[in-house]
């Protein structure tokens, strides 16, 4: 396999994979390349929005739900210069400290996740820590390009400051939004910022910000890897091998992020969602020692009721006997310290 190895400025340095048609390339876009995969059209989905809902084939959900937020005014992480730590803000968006670098995942402060702020999923919990009360912002990583995952109003927010790892062809929208300091990644491809590298990896999934621009941009996963720390990033993904496949040759990791939420009906979801009993069997083919759970109890964007994907977590920890201890199930703006490889604790917060 030939590699194309680019030297950049400001410590850059990327790694190109071989530039042939590989297997999830398409003639104008990507997809999912095990054999079997089923890919849900128009008419399943209207089956799912429109039939489902006519027919009440859906659990009831409650009128409300008491999350918490924990009070998180940024202080300690724009202080913060040498623990290495992860604060969930909602949804999929992390905030990341490793290797001196604040690194942000998916970010999303918006209150709806929709094209339009007027009509759309609105936050059933604010973001965990202020928008204003961020530390300076090193690196943004992009997964895919849905909504809840790529927010325009954020991007723009963040502006050039930060340096944006995207998927193949996700640039052209930070373009259109101003931002030039970008870069995108096939799976394979990797680039090393201030000794932290970042490795673009296979996902399950799909992308497109209409119905009529359907994967022609490309979705992944991410690894972030300093000397002393391994840190897993599942954005958005159906159960699939590449799980056992990244963890045989990028494992093991200190935690892995994966979602949780966003699963029912089965039937829809379950080519592109992991349900949590698939992200525990995810966690363990990617050999990680921990597991903090991502994408739920922030946008009701499914079937399943905001509150279920913890407890459905918890059941699955236990069929499988493991340790309920490497589990993290943070509250939005909760703020845990990696103590040390491979053990974190939870920083006290102010009551």
């Amino acid at each position: 396999m030939r590699k194309v190895i680019i030297i950049l400025f400001f410590g850059i340095s990327i790694i190109f994979a071989d530039d042939n048609m590989k297997a999830h390339h398409t003639v104008d876009g990507f997809k999912n390349p095990l054999p079997g995969f089923k890919e849900n059209g128009l008419a399943d989905f209207f089956k799912w929005a429109v039939w489902d809902k006519l027919t009440g084939n859906y659990p009831a959900k409650p009128d409300s739900y008491s999350f918490k937020l924990m009070p998180n005014d940024g202080e300690f992480l724009r202080q913060n210069k040498d623990q290495y730590t992860v604060t969930w803000v909602g949804h999929s968006t992390l905030l990341i400290q490793i290797g001196g670098m604040n690194i942000l995942t998916d970010p999303i402060w918006s209150k709806r996740s929709s094209p339009v702020q007027f009509a759309g999923p609105a936050r059933y919990v604010e973001a965990g820590i202020k928008f204003e009360n961020l530390p300076p912002i090193d690196i943004v990583v992009i997964s895919h390009d849905h909504y809840d995952h790529l927010d325009e109003q954020t991007i723009k927010k963040l502006g050039n400051r930060p340096h944006y790892l995207v998927p193949l062809r996700v640039g052209k929208y930070l373009e259109d939004w101003g931002i030039v300091k970008y870069q995108e990644f096939d799976w394979g491809d990797s680039v090393k910022v201030n000794n932290v590298l970042f490795i673009c990896t296979p996902a399950q999934h799909f992308s497109g910000r209409s119905p009529f621009r359907r994967n022609d941009t490309l979705w992944s996963s991410w690894i972030i890897k300093s000397k002393d720390y391994s840190f897993y990033f599942g954005g958005d993904s159906g159960y699939f091998p590449g799980y056992l496949e990244i963890g045989e040759k990028y494992g093991p990791f200190d935690m892995a992020a994966l979602p949780i939420g966003v699963y029912m009906p089965r039937w829809f979801m379950k080519p592109v969602h992991l349900n949590p009993e698939e992200a525990v069997q995810a966690y363990l083919d990617l050999q990680a020692q921990k597991f903090i759970a991502i994408h739920w109890g922030t946008f009701d964007l499914a079937d399943e009721p905001l509150d279920w994907p913890p407890e459905h977590l918890r059941i699955a920890i236990e069929k499988k006997h493991l340790n309920p201890d490497n589990f993290l199930i943070l509250n939005h703006g909760q703020t845990h310290i990696l103590k040390e490889k491979g053990n974190i604790q939870a920083r006290p917060t102010k009551p």
